[in-house]
């Protein structure tokens, strides 16, 4: 009970100002142009989400970190690319939790153990204060890994289909 407490806590102590202290605009249009670059060289959509804590909806639940990335994962269409190759990079800022979720189209491409390498970068970037390199490392994989398995031909048109800039919630 104490400890489901202090998560409730932790989660309302943080707010839209500590997400924009992590992420502040300026570093927030970077990642934005980094992704729109990525995406010019391959058919997936990356979209990052950052929030400070999770809505009261979840604390009560005792969901976990994992559950808001999917369901953001949905809620951003991430899922709905044509090519099932949308990547969502979740962070939540109260728990120090760092999810990736990938659709199946590339999920099937990359074992889970890749994904966990991307994570734990960022996560030592994340340790020392660092979230620009941390997120800059992410996108930077997860485009070696479009450009991999979803490699534009030459003269192939491709529509952006999800906004580029971080979410910060």
């Amino acid at each position: 009970m104490m400890q489901r407490f202090r998560r409730l806590l932790r989660h309302r102590w943080l707010d839209d100002a500590d997400t924009r202290r992590a992420v502040p605009p300026p570093l927030a249009q970077r990642l934005a142009e980094r992704v729109a670059a990525s995406e010019r060289r391959h058919s997936g959509e990356i979209r990052i989400y950052i929030e400070a804590g999770l809505p009261l909806s979840y604390l009560w639940r005792d969901a976990t970190p994992r559950e808001r990335a999917i369901a953001m994962f949905g809620k951003l269409g991430v899922w709905d690319t044509e090519q099932n190759n949308g990547v969502l990079i979740y962070l939540l800022l109260a728990e120090h939790a760092i999810e990736v979720v990938a659709d199946r189209g590339l999920a099937r491409h990359v074992p889970h153990e890749q994904w966990q390498q991307i994570v734990q970068g960022m996560r030592e970037c994340f340790r020392a204060g660092r979230y620009e390199e941390g997120l800059v490392q992410a996108v930077d994989a997860v485009t070696a890994l479009l450009e991999r398995h979803f490699p534009l031909r030459a003269g192939e048109a491709n529509p952006n289909e999800l906004p580029d800039h971080p979410v910060l919630g």
